[in-house]
Order: structure tokens, then sequence, then C-alpha cells
């Protein structure tokens, strides 16, 4: 068991490097997952790839452990570069907590709260994204963890929107009004680094979606006949990515 156990660290990993944990890890490798000196994990820090550790010391105050050796080069991990954005209007409650997560799991690079018409709220503690998509990481085995970017304004998304970075704008009225492709499609036209736009609940209205429509970067597109609550888009986008061109072929 305690060989499954994986934690974010911000020190530097190398053979026999001692690695310091904060107070908060140290109660939930003692507490919670109950290890104790000389027990196993893997720890990683998003530069040096996966390794295997040893704790040495756990107290209230923080512990330390030392890495051995490395399980997982981080290179083994596609370019982050490569993977996709997800720009998504934040939803009340657990909302946000649960794509931030899933997002995460499915491999996105950056995550972007924007700010819409009909956004439900404009209140986003993205410390708290920060540490739900760092949790994530930690348990589904990936070694990066995504940026999480403040919140800005739909225009404002759009003008620090990289040119060279196809914008997937989901639309839920695309499959009656005809403007919008198909995902699979609209993947294998556009090719190479790319993000997802993926709107409120209320959805966007009408001079958003044209506006954006109209920017030579940006591709609307549906993901079928059926529509879906936000974070249900944000996770079929993403997923749907990966199987098309990402690490899910």
């Amino acid at each position: 068991m305690s060989g499954t156990v994986r934690l974010f660290v911000e020190g530097d990993l190398a053979a026999d490097a001692a690695v310091a944990v904060t107070a908060d890890q140290a109660h939930y490798l003692g507490r919670v997952m109950r290890l104790g000196a000389g027990d196993q994990l893997l720890v990683f820090n998003g530069r040096d790839g996966e390794w295997r550790a040893v704790v040495d010391a756990l107290d209230k105050r923080g512990g330390r452990l030392t890495a051995r050796r490395q399980s997982r080069p981080q290179s083994a991990e596609p370019d982050p570069a490569d993977q996709p954005w997800l720009a998504f209007a934040p939803i009340k409650k657990i909302g946000t907590d649960f794509i931030a997560q899933k997002a995460t799991e499915l491999g996105a690079a950056r995550l972007l709260p924007v700010i819409t018409a009909n956004t439900q709220t404009n209140r986003v503690r993205c410390d708290r994204l920060r540490a739900t998509a760092l949790e994530a990481a930690e348990q589904c085995g990936r070694l990066s963890l995504p940026d999480v970017l403040e919140p800005a304004a739909l225009g404002q998304l759009a003008l620090d929107w990289p040119k060279d970075r196809r914008l997937f704008l989901l639309d839920e009225t695309g499959v009656q009004t005809g403007r919008a492709r198909f995902l699979a499609g609209a993947v294998a036209e556009h090719p190479g680094p790319c993000g997802f736009l993926v709107g409120p609940e209320g959805g966007f209205i009408d001079g958003e979606l044209d506006r954006l429509a109209r920017l030579p970067f940006v591709t609307p597109v549906t993901l079928g006949p059926r529509i879906l609550r936000a974070e249900t888009a944000c996770l079929a986008a993403l997923a749907g990515w990966q199987t098309l061109a990402g690490d899910g072929r």
C-alpha cells in the first residue's frame, strides 16, 4: 500500500537527495496514509520525473524524505505545450472544483476561468483550484500540474489567446444552426496545440458567439445533439480530444 502513495514536492529530485515536506503533507503521510520511517512512496515535482522515496521522519512541523531511484523520467509524459487548455465559465457549488479535478486527470495543461454574460459566479478561489488540481495529479499518476490562471473576462481571454493555438468553441446551438463542426472533423482539420472554451450553464449569448466565431483562430464545434451540463461538456471535450489526437490513441 505504501508504495502506491504519490506526493507532489517542491524540491529538486535526484538520487539520495533530501526532500522536505510541509506540516500538512506530514500529517497526510503519517495520520491519513499511516506511513512512518522506512516506508516508501512516490514523489514528483513536475521537473525531474517521478522518484521512489523513503520516509526518514515525520512530525507536526513537517518531515523529511530521501529520494532513492527514478521510477519514471519526465519525458515519459506528453509535452505540456502539446496538451489542451481548458477555458470555462465557473459554476456554483462544487462544480468548478469538479471541473478542475477531472480536467487535470484528462491532461489539461492550463485551466482558465472565464467570465461571460451568463456566468453564475464571479468568485473563483484559484488557490482552491490549484490544490484540487495538485491532489488530482497525485492520484492519477500525472507528472506535472496544470497552470491555473486568474479569472478573465471573455473579451480579455480572446485578446490574450495565442494565435497559433486553435480555440475550439463549444457551441450547443451548432447542430441546429449548422455553424459548428463535429469535434472529430475539427480536430482532424486543425491538428496541433489547441484549447476548448466551454460556456456557462445558461449558454453563451448570441453576441458572444458571433464575436468569437469571427476570430480567425476560433473553430465552433459541437459534441452532438444533446445539451450537456457545463461540467459534462468540459470532460467530453477533453476526453474526445485525447482519444482523437492525444495520449488516448
